[in-house]
């Protein structure tokens, strides 16, 4: 009696289960879901599901491991708003301002003088070694101190155009672009020229990618116990910077292998897409272009900001595939939240 009762349940379990799977199943006939929705169908989303279909197929020729599945994107520029100016910019001149009445040294100080006194122009006048002085001012204090003050700009600044935070404006076909691919076995990771100690905070939260899965550029850290925590406190002084060469360095420092995939949208990119697309087997790299004036923004060759004038020139006897905003996407933001 007991015998028959226990496989009578193991058979209406199987029955249930076996019910369930094929309520799960699409109907013969019914086409499968759009896993890429906010894409206009063209060569750019054809090469993406061609590419991952290719790899993810167990005993293709182009078939790879799901472990050998790392896909890197850039952050800026490729899975948000960039322009005209760098999101972690307007930040570190905000947290400048705040900081500014604990350093009267500074209104007679530039780049400084120019932050407070809200004159960006004068402020950028001083070239990439006046903003690495104003970004290592404006972060510093332990790594759990600074993330907090992160996540609280994040809820109060907002874009003047788009009157949106900033963490709201990502690319709604890119974010579509990092499930599917982790929905067929891949590992997405950032690699940007932004701070690592900037983005952690909110990755995992706006694009599901975790704080160990974040490549940037780096700061010094000093490991010190506070009453009587350990922590990590940023020293004045930059360890790394992920950006052009330093892509691929990044990428293996932290990762320990060669992407199979990557995403970007400028010529600081373009060592990524090079280390990443001349690995064996196949490969896939792509460029967004920002040609779209009305939704976004339309910049490339001439832009201070993100420029794109190598990359227009490489991108075709390179393989790789130029992503245009204007045609291939049908949206460009996520909803707002």
């Amino acid at each position: 009696m007991t015998t028959t009762w226990i496989t009578r349940r193991r058979w209406l379990a199987a029955l249930g289960a076996a019910f369930s799977l094929a309520a799960c199943a699409p109907m013969p006939g019914t086409p499968a879901a759009d896993p890429l929705p906010s894409w206009n169908e063209g060569p750019a989303k054809q090469r993406i599901v061609d590419f991952v279909e290719a790899v993810g197929t167990e005993g293709g020729k182009d078939y790879v491991a799901p472990a050998e599945r790392i896909a890197v994107f850039d952050n800026d520029g490729t899975l948000w708003l960039e322009y005209p100016m760098y999101t972690q910019v307007l930040f570190v001149f905000d947290r400048i301002k705040a900081l500014a009445p604990q350093h009267p040294e500074w209104k007679d100080k530039e780049p400084f003088k120019s932050v407070i006194a809200g004159d960006i122009r004068a402020a950028m006048a001083g070239g990439e070694k006046a903003l690495i002085e104003l970004v290592l001012a404006a972060q510093a204090g332990s790594t759990g101190e600074f993330a907090a003050v992160v996540n609280d700009w994040m809820t109060k600044a907002q874009n003047p155009r788009f009157k949106r935070g900033y963490d709201s404006l990502t690319y709604q076909p890119m974010q579509e672009l990092l499930r599917y691919l982790r929905a067929n076995g891949f590992s997405t990771y950032i690699s940007s020229g932004g701070s690592v100690e900037f983005m952690r905070p909110f990755t995992e939260r706006v694009y599901g990618i975790p704080p160990e899965q974040v490549v940037g550029t780096r700061q010094k850290l000093l490991y010190e116990v506070k009453d009587p925590q350990g922590v990590l406190v940023m020293q004045p002084q930059i360890e790394h910077v992920n950006d052009g060469a330093g892509k691929p360095v990044g990428i293996e420092v932290l990762i320990g292998r060669r992407p199979i995939a990557a995403f970007g949208n400028s010529d600081g990119d373009l060592a990524m897409l090079q280390y990443t697309t001349t690995g064996p087997g196949l490969r896939l790299g792509m460029i967004v272009h920002h040609d779209d004036a009305v939704r976004e923004h339309a910049y490339d060759r001439e832009s201070p900001v993100g420029k794109l004038d190598k990359g227009l020139d490489q991108y075709r006897s390179a393989g790789w595939t130029l992503i245009s905003m204007k045609n291939d996407w049908k949206t460009i933001f996520a909803p707002a939240p």
